[in-house]
């Protein structure tokens, strides 16, 4: 099982021993303390998503959120889930849209992998239209 969380604003995946980091940072980060060795590229709209070398154990804080989907596929199903296009950053609404109103560390969001994209593109154009 895969489980992600944040990461300056980004998603934080953790999938088969590896690490990716999806969508662009919305405030600066020091990979090191994080336990990561610093990306030569950050992910954003033109670049989905980045591994990262661990450079020590690593800890996801909580809310996590655990899929079935692993390796680049749930690093590409997270972008396609989760940016916003126009700007490569990950959208706090769909993020809280999924882990709900539980405060669980861990939050069972295998559905998101088995949602059919045309489903979820009607969730995210709701959940993100301006009011």
């Amino acid at each position: 099982m895969a489980r992600v969380g944040r990461l300056a604003g980004s998603l934080l995946a953790e999938t088969e021993g590896r690490y990716f980091l999806v969508g662009d940072l919305k405030e600066p980060c020091d990979f090191a303390a994080a336990g990561f060795e610093e990306p030569v590229q950050i992910p954003g709209r033109d670049l989905p998503f980045v591994r990262l070398r661990a450079l020590r154990e690593i800890s996801l804080s909580a809310p996590r959120l655990v899929l079935d989907v692993e390796g680049e596929q749930l690093a590409k199903l997270l972008f396609t889930r989760f940016v916003i296009p126009r700007n490569g950053s990950v959208s706090n609404r769909l993020w809280r849209l999924v882990l709900g109103p539980e405060e669980e560390v861990d939050v069972d969001a295998r559905w998101i992998g088995q949602m059919p994209a045309k489903v979820w593109d009607v969730v995210r154009d709701s959940v993100l239209r301006c009011s």
